[in-house]
């Protein structure tokens, strides 16, 4: 496969192999917000041949803190309409599939079935995102989920675990409790921090279903949940050895 110019430097970390891999693999991102959107784009930019981005939500100025697609500029506008043309512009050659909406119930089912070599879950709204992560697991769909990036100042904190070893995190406790009333107790990556979320940080949602509450957030959490989830992706596709710094000893 000959390399784009944009892509030589992956060329040169990765090798010719991996990103002829990554060409050929389709990766879902449910969710583009805060950690959705930065998946997104760190997917495309990697060198992923082919992807579905979904969202139903449109641009509010609270979003511009933390969200990639918001800029005072884009208020207004789909979010799925602003990442859609900033990720053709970082790759032109992309095969993009664009779905605004917000997914449930049998939609879910039916945009799964199509079958996907991965799936990120930046889905924000509990009983839809559990479904998801269901359905993903019934249809052996590989899949990472982030977990609450709202209330957390400590990036050095994040980790990646099998959800049933998630801990110190509500979203994470929720989740868990759902899915093991529908006999799912493991098999799903999450990206999840245990920094403890102080009350005062956290305020009642009043208005929408399945979201009770609102953290609040600083503008460089999401995005590094985003980063993590796309390196698990990454990562995985490629059969890369995880915790590879595991092994490495400081020298003396």
């Amino acid at each position: 496969m000959p390399v784009p110019e944009w892509l030589s430097r992956t060329a040169l970390l990765a090798g010719v192999e991996k990103l002829t891999i990554l060409s050929k693999k389709h990766v879902l991102i449910a969710g583009l917000g805060g950690v959705g959107a930065m998946a997104a784009e760190q997917i495309c930019r990697a060198g992923i041949g082919r992807m579905t981005i979904i969202d139903g939500d449109f641009i509010h100025t609270s979003n511009r803190n933390r969200q990639l697609p918001a800029l005072s500029s884009t208020e207004g506008m789909a979010k799925t309409d602003v990442m859609a043309r900033r990720l053709l512009d970082i790759n032109p050659e992309l095969n993009l599939t664009v779905i605004h909406e917000f997914i449930q119930d049998e939609r879910t089912v039916e945009i799964l079935e199509q079958g996907f070599d991965y799936v990120v879950d930046a889905i924000d709204t509990l009983t839809p995102k559990v479904f998801l992560l269901f359905n993903c697991v019934r249809l052996g769909l590989p899949v990472v989920s982030s977990m609450g990036a709202g209330g957390r100042f400590d990036p050095t904190l994040i980790r990646v675990a099998d959800i049933d070893d998630s801990y110190n995190c509500k979203l994470a406790y929720y989740i868990r409790k759902r899915l093991h009333t529908m006999n799912v107790w493991k098999g799903i990556k999450v990206v999840f921090s245990p920094e403890v979320v102080e009350r005062k940080t956290v305020v009642l949602q009043e208005g929408e279903s399945n979201k009770k509450s609102n953290a609040g957030t600083i503008s460089y959490m999401p995005a590094f949940f985003g980063c993590y989830c796309a390196s698990v992706v990454i990562r995985d596709l490629l059969s890369l050895p995880a915790n590879r710094d595991m092994d490495l000893q400081k020298p003396k």
